[in-house]
């Protein structure tokens, strides 16, 4: 695109970029051994110092380039100066060449909302189940998810040391999604994945109710949503509290961007304003095909023991 780009798609190319730098910065401190882990509401609710460090260095540098972004990160962090080499000036030239849609062609810096989650899948982080983990930058416009950024920090790593780690895949409504090949399950299959480590029998009575022919239990809401989109599972299905807005902004836009579909349990859509309750408090349902099928598998004791949002 020759000109000045949209200001959605320069807010794109940056967040691709600094997700990238906050990938490395989550690598590093794995690598350091020192993750200065703490519980915030108890042992599956966790916090490193990659968490602390990755969402400093997103926000700072998000913020200095769009100081109208209205930006909300997972982590309640003190306001403090951020070191320079913290901050990501980078955008990502394939990016700015892209056409912008033409809905978002006229959008304003103040119109943005921006859901950073620095580190998903913090418990498999310290675990050690390293493909779990993401960095999430989505970002909203009008309450709706209209751009999404995944950064995988260990892609790769199962090949060993001499492996290239990480990948970014990035998405617009209206535009499409990058940086990986979409597949899907094949049709006569129904494979869900689910929650690894937050379950109850809500959760397992509605995965049950789908009647998949094979269930996989995994952490990161990021990371499911790419098993929907590579072909490895047919429906991410989680009854319960426990994601929030910054865990689904942005893979909700990139499977929104290929077709897909992402819901509450009650096949109602979240909202991303900035003053929305953080909490997805009815569930995540998500799909990239026959999202009606599976809503309609959802039991009504369920239905009773979630809020819709």
């Amino acid at each position: 695109m020759s000109g000045n780009p949209a200001v959605v798609m320069r807010l794109v190319a940056s967040a691709y970029s600094v997700a990238e730098k906050a990938g490395a910065i989550v690598r590093n401190v794995l690598h350091s051994r020192e993750l200065g882990i703490v519980e915030k509401t108890g042992a599956n609710d966790l916090q490193t110092l990659a968490d602390r460090l990755a969402q400093k260095s997103i926000c700072a540098s998000l913020s200095r380039r769009f100081p109208k972004v209205t930006i909300i990160g997972e982590e309640d962090l003190p306001c403090e100066e951020v070191q320079e080499d913290m901050i990501e000036n980078g955008q990502a030239e394939e990016i700015l060449q892209k056409s912008c849609p033409k809905e978002y062609e006229a959008l304003k810096e103040e119109e943005l909302v921006v859901w950073v989650d620095p580190l998903d899948g913090t418990k498999e982080y310290t675990e050690g189940l390293l493909d779990n983990v993401t960095v999430l930058i989505g970002i909203a416009y009008g309450g709706r998810a209209i751009a999404g950024v995944i950064n995988q920090p260990f892609y790769n790593y199962q090949l060993g040391s001499g492996a290239v780690l990480g990948r970014t895949i990035w998405g617009v409504l209206g535009l499409g999604a990058f940086g990986f090949q979409l597949q899907e399950v094949p049709a006569d299959k129904r494979i869900v994945t689910t929650t690894r480590s937050h379950s109850n029998k809500t959760v397992t009575d509605c995965v049950n109710a789908m009647e998949p022919h094979d269930v996989i239990r995994v952490g990161g809401a990021g990371n499911k949503i790419i098993q929907l989109i590579e072909g490895k599972a047919s429906a991410y299905v989680f009854a319960s509290p426990g994601c929030k807005k910054w865990d689904t902004c942005g893979p909700e836009a990139i499977l929104h961007a290929v077709g897909g579909k992402l819901t509450d349990m009650f096949g109602n859509p979240y909202h991303y304003n900035a003053e929305i309750k953080h909490m997805n408090s009815a569930g995540v349902l998500a799909t990239l095909r026959n999202h009606d099928y599976y809503v309609s598998r959802v039991p009504q004791s369920v239905l009773q023991a979630l809020k819709s949002d």
